[in-house]
């Protein structure tokens, strides 16, 4: 029997190298998509519970099996919301999120960290202060601040926190253009003003920015990534509707790219087509905004399909 790991570095090394044996057995695309493989890449989520499972931890622990990696998670509050409204919010105590990460930390150190919705000031700062210590593992931060059906999911509080301590410590911010205008204070609108936008929050220390374009009204969806002076576009062809829980599965499907030992830009391409796939095969579930399910777009849903 192995002796254990005295330190972060040595746990995590070893964690790396079963990844590393791991991914030799796949076909290359770097996508599992649960072909019989142990999980050994892990990535660590930090979110809100939803409850109809369309959003939040929920659809991301969806999305990190679809990839082939297995999601931790620091619940960082509860939401009572379905397709087309949001009638509570409950935000976890901030000691109990610490521990949480600190646990998972403890004992299966992830290769990648996602941060979604954090919901006051005070899971803010305990988030702040946990991630600080691992200053190593790649963060991808989604600024949770507003859900779909339009009800607002994070205190104006946040908003500051969010701005002097952890977008200098993303690797990457996913905002979409209403979080982007909100937390910069530049009224995003077209291609200008989110590079004007991206360039505040690369000011700001984030390592790269992607400024998602959901909420435009073009007839092709794009997203643009922003990483020092280069800007990157992904396009795709807007479905018509509303979707729930898209921003939160794409962070996530970053972070996984990310664990998996992808490039920054192949992260993000992998994570756009991932779902571009995945919804294409909606849910036929609820009455507001539409809801689809990542293991869709995964092998696995492929092969059980045929």
């Amino acid at each position: 029997m192995l002796p254990l790991p005295n330190t972060y570095r040595e746990l995590r090394s070893r964690t790396r190298l079963r990844g590393e044996i791991n991914r030799d057995r796949q076909d290359g695309s770097g996508n599992a998509g649960l072909e019989g493989i142990a999980m050994d890449n892990t990535i660590l989520i930090i979110a809100a519970s939803d409850s109809c499972a369309g959003a939040g931890i929920e659809i991301d622990l969806k999305c990190a099996a679809a990839h082939g990696v297995h999601g931790t998670c620091a619940i960082t509050g509860v939401t009572a919301q379905n397709t087309y409204e949001v009638t509570a919010i409950q935000s976890i105590e901030p000691t109990i999120v610490q521990a949480q990460i600190d646990a998972v930390f403890a004992d299966m150190p992830p290769a990648a960290i996602k941060i979604g919705m954090l919901g006051d000031a005070d899971v803010a700062r305990a988030v702040a202060t946990s991630l600080a210590e691992h200053p190593e593992v790649p963060v991808v931060l989604d600024p949770v601040l507003v859900a779909t059906s339009g009800a607002t999911l994070t205190e104006a509080s946040v908003f500051e926190l969010v701005r002097d301590t952890l977008i200098p410590r993303a690797t990457m911010v996913t905002p979409n253009i209403p979080e982007a205008t909100e937390l910069t204070g530049i009224e995003v609108h077209d291609a200008e003003s989110m590079g004007q936008a991206a360039r505040f929050f690369l000011d700001s220390g984030a390592g790269a920015v992607l400024i998602k374009g959901g909420h435009d009204q073009a007839d092709l969806l794009v997203d643009r990534l922003y990483v020092g002076d280069e800007v990157r576009e992904f396009i795709s062809p807007r479905l018509p509707g509303e979707y729930h829980g898209t921003g939160c599965c794409l962070s996530t499907a970053i972070a996984c790219n990310l664990a998996c030992g992808k490039s920054l830009v192949d992260a993000v391409r992998d994570g756009h087509d991932f779902i571009a796939r995945a919804l294409v095969q909606p849910l036929e579930l609820g009455h507001g905004t539409q809801m689809f399910d990542p293991l869709r777009a995964s092998n696995v849903w492929k092969r059980t399909t045929l």
